[in-house]
């Protein structure tokens, strides 16, 4: 990471800044950016009640409206955009007594309509999975293990469940199982492969933060390690894919909760750090429209309190 590139030159006076809170802190929500605004659904509030609401930025105005709630009231979810519909995938919330329920619920979002629609259930739930669409198919992966609902992540030993939906027939498929099982794990898909990043679970010798990157290629339903490691071990991070370079930020570390932002440049096979937020984050929604990348809500540097905030940084 010491290599100075043409972007990190191009980058040099570029900076975050804040925009328009949502109207409510929220963490562990699905979002996704379509036809040039940001929606954000569900998730944990304050004191991590999961929540039903749908919530919409516009960036041009800097302003958040309220969309139609989902149907569902659930935290962890993923959202994929197939076909001019958002996806919402999976998720779970905390029962009165403690314990947890995950879904395999799938619910539709039509952004022009503002409308729900069910959608078929998936094979397996998945709580705080990771999600990609490739090649016309969403791809969900990992998450919470189905049989951890009775403790909290730090019993949980993960998930290693891929499967698959293809809009032709509208059904879901088994892929083969990700190598290693965990859950708050980031994916991007980077030269034809899906890259899944990061993330934790309960291990014998104890719970793990991973820095590890496992690569999936979709034609072949074949994993490989990728050669490729985090700059530093990240549950809870967000990731994303601009212009064939791969963008991490924040996650938990094990020790404390990272602020660092950096990409990865595959002509130089290296990572190169930018400038960070103004504190850690995790468990937050992480998009770009256009050239600009926004990082929504999560939860702070102590890791437990949801946020409002938003952020941006565009690049050139």
């Amino acid at each position: 990471m010491k290599r100075i590139t043409t972007l990190s030159r191009a980058l040099k006076h570029s900076g975050w800044i804040k925009r328009s809170p949502m109207h409510a802190a929220r963490s562990h929500f699905a979002a996704a950016s379509y036809n040039g605004k940001i929606y954000v659904f569900g998730g944990g509030g304050i004191g991590f009640t999961s929540l039903s609401s749908t919530e919409i930025y516009d960036p041009k105005k800097n302003a958040w409206l309220n969309g139609k709630d989902m149907p569902t009231v659930r935290s962890g979810t993923v959202a994929a955009v197939l076909n001019g519909k958002i996806y919402v995938m999976g998720g779970g919330l905390k029962l009165p007594d403690g314990r947890f329920q995950f879904f395999r619920t799938v619910e539709i979002y039509d952004p022009e309509k503002d409308t729900w629609t069910n959608g078929p259930d998936m094979l397996m739930p998945h709580d705080y999975p990771t999600s990609v669409v490739y090649n016309g198919s969403i791809y969900v992966i990992g998450g919470h293990h189905p049989d951890a609902t009775n403790g909290g992540p730090m019993t949980d030993p993960g998930f290693s469940f891929c499967e698959t939906f293809s809009p032709i027939d509208g059904k879901w498929r088994e892929g083969s199982p990700m190598p290693t099982a965990r859950f708050a794990l980031a994916s991007g898909i980077l030269n034809n492969s899906i890259l899944v990043m990061g993330g934790a679970g309960l291990r014998k010798d104890g719970f793990m933060n991973f820095d590890l990157i496992e690569s999936y290629d979709p034609v072949a339903d074949k994993w490989d390690d990728s050669g490729m490691r985090l700059p530093w071990p990240a549950a809870g991070l967000g990731a994303l894919v601009h212009n064939n370079r791969l963008f991490i930020i924040g996650g938990n570390n094990g020790k404390k909760i990272e602020n660092r932002f950096a990409y990865f440049e595959p002509t130089l096979r290296d990572w190169e750090e930018l400038e960070p937020l103004n504190e850690g984050r995790i468990v937050m929604g992480v998009v770009s429209v256009g050239n600009t990348i926004y990082i929504i809500g999560g939860r702070g540097s102590d890791g437990k309190t949801p946020t409002d905030e938003v952020y941006s940084f565009t690049l050139p």
